[in-house]
């Protein structure tokens, strides 16, 4: 395959993450090309805009023919947001191509194909371990947190506000009728669209870094049905002397109060973030309403959220989730108790567990009534304030949580570890820090990924180093796209 030329051909699979292996076979001989945005079974055309090493990647051009897989998306703007990738699969048939694409990396992983006569027997025996895939309970309006672009839909078009446009940098789609968030974030959306459109205040440029408006971070409990509500912008006044920075937001905050939400808002922030990067950074919180904070119960816990900390998106598939963290701890040597903080750190319970990315203290303070103490290392200072108030407020005194990079606190932390509960970032885990959590060797650890080709590369370290795998299984926390959360208990094998 050429770059630059266009080509036809059939999507024989989907890896993760939605990495479409397409066929074409009208050449001198069968090809392969990496496409995305694609479903099993469509017939495409692509134009290829890489080919390295006899590896050709393209970009989809057309759907030329539908996959009988597919169905008619809830969400109209699902052909143009790039916020989601798999709406035009039933749940049935995105649960199976989640499972499939796990299971087929951690296969690869721990029972690697070789010639010889145990290979079939250690298929079998991963088989056995691999405990597929737990569904969310809900498939869509599922999300407590959005962060939504300002930017416009075409280059000098009128102002939007939502997601990327799929495949665009630069371009964003307004999502008024986004069926991942509920009516609250819709209605929030178009109040602040229609607002700073009337009042023709430009938005950051990405090549030029000028302009006002950045995101709008929308924060919605389950349980509790509160609403937190950020507006964050750069520290350039807005050039038009009827839209001063202090009167243009503060009218702002006005019409968001005059909103009818099913939700109660408790909380309007204003953000100011100059970063030149296109992420949501806090250079500086004013609160204009309320508090900065909203609250969550998680599997009888309460929890501080602050706009920036990390908490799972989804809150009932994150029950799901932890529930399995629960058992799998509990299944590698103990019986996890009540969530009560009454008898944590009693004479009964000796284990030291390390909870390292540990967030908001979520599964440290889920892990804390079978621990002596609890150890929660993260690098997020508004992360770990929050999980500290958070375990005095659920009453949970044996839990410490040490703001700091994994890879140098844990040359300062005096304990050892019993146990550890791993919940990295995207990329997993540092190499150096990897070596240094092996090096306490724990006879158990539960690894918990939101990126399963980061678990894959960790695991093999993990493998090499004398472990192996119990139990795995995964938890679709983000119906409707291509991420998926994966759980694995890892044993010494010489214990």
């Amino acid at each position: 395959m050429k770059k630059g030329q266009v080509y036809e051909g059939m999507v024989q699979s989907v890896k993760f993450p939605n990495r479409g292996i397409v066929v074409v076979e009208d050449l001198e001989k069968t090809e392969r090309a990496v496409v995305k945005n694609v479903i099993t079974g469509q017939k495409i055309r692509f134009i290829v805009n890489k080919n390295r090493s006899g590896k050709a990647e393209g970009r989809l051009l057309e759907v030329l023919q539908k996959s009988t897989l597919e169905i008619e998306s809830a969400c109209k703007h699902f052909a143009t947001c790039g916020g989601c990738q798999y709406q035009n699969l039933s749940y049935e048939e995105q649960l199976k191509l989640k499972e499939g694409q796990v299971r087929e990396l951690l296969r690869d992983v721990i029972c690697p194909a070789v010639e010889q006569e145990s290979s079939a027997s250690e298929r079998d025996k991963f088989e056995d371990r691999f405990e597929g895939i737990k569904g969310s309970p809900v498939q869509f309006e599922y999300r407590n947190k959005m962060e939504f672009s300002f930017g416009d839909e075409v280059k000098g078009g009128a102002l939007a506000l939502g997601m990327h446009r799929r495949g665009s940098f630069y371009d964003i789609v307004s999502v008024k009728e986004c069926q991942i968030v509920d009516e609250d974030y819709r209605r929030i959306l178009s109040c602040a669209l229609a607002y700073f459109n009337e009042k023709e205040v430009s938005f950051y440029h990405k090549m030029s870094h000028q302009g006002y408006l950045r995101h709008l971070l929308v924060r919605k409990a389950v349980k509790t049905r509160e609403i937190l509500i950020d507006i964050i912008t750069t520290s350039q006044t807005p050039p038009d002397t009827i839209c001063m920075e202090q009167g243009l937001i503060s009218d702002f905050k006005n019409e968001l109060c005059k909103l009818e939400t099913t939700g109660k808002i408790i909380g309007i922030l204003h953000t100011t973030n100059d970063s030149l990067s296109d992420t949501v950074k806090d250079d500086g919180t004013k609160i204009l309403y309320g508090r900065d904070h909203f609250n969550e119960e998680l599997l009888g816990l309460r929890f501080k959220i602050t706009p920036f900390s990390f908490f799972q998106t989804n809150s009932l598939g994150a029950e799901v989730l932890y529930e399995i963290v629960r058992e799998y701890v509990g299944n590698l040597g103990t019986t996890i108790g009540t969530n009560s903080g009454a008898n944590s750190g009693s004479e009964t319970n000796k284990q030291i567990i390390f909870d390292l990315y540990s967030g908001t203290g979520t599964i440290a303070q889920l892990l804390a009534p079978i621990a002596k103490k609890v150890i929660g290392v993260e690098i997020v200072e508004e992360a770990v304030l929050a999980a500290r108030e958070n375990a005095e407020l659920n009453g949970l005194h044996n839990c410490e949580f040490i703001e700091g990079d994994v890879l140098k606190v844990l040359d300062e932390i005096e304990e050892r570890p019993d146990f550890i509960v791993l919940d990295p970032p995207r990329d997993g885990i540092h190499p150096k820090a990897l070596t240094k959590i092996i090096d306490y060797g724990v006879d158990k650890i539960v690894y918990i990924s939101c990126k399963p080709t980061s678990l894959a590369r960790d695991l093999e370290v993990f493998l090499m180093r004398g472990y192996h795998v119990e139990r795995m299984c995964a938890v679709d926390m983000f119906p409707g796209t291509v991420h998926v959360e994966t759980i694995v208990a890892l044993h010494r094998k010489d214990t």
